[in-house]
């Protein structure tokens, strides 16, 4: 069993070893991501097989990284298994512990 471990800004973010991964994306269930270190926001995107993703602000020490996390609260069929499950990009720092 591997653990993966999000970084930013000197904090972790999330910590699992139940991640799943999509399009080379580890996408960490919700009880293992620390939401003190995130903020709501209005940004969404579109996928075509996946559906509309939601984004969140990581905000640690008062830096912001504005929409570095994401997750797709109601999936395409083809992604379900992915639903409500948090991934990170812009320079979040996704490693093996």
């Amino acid at each position: 069993m591997m653990t993966i471990r999000a970084t930013w800004n000197g904090a972790v973010l999330a910590e699992s070893d139940a991640t799943v991964v999509v399009e080379g994306n580890h996408y960490f269930p919700a009880e293992d991501v620390h939401d003190e270190y995130f903020e709501a926001s209005d940004a969404h995107t579109v996928c075509s097989w996946k559906g509309t993703a939601s984004y969140r602000t990581v905000v640690v020490d008062g830096a912001r990284n504005a929409d570095a996390a994401w997750y797709y609260p109601e999936p395409k069929d083809a992604a379900r298994e992915i639903t409500d499950l948090v991934a990170f990009w812009k320079g979040v720092a996704v490693d093996e512990v």
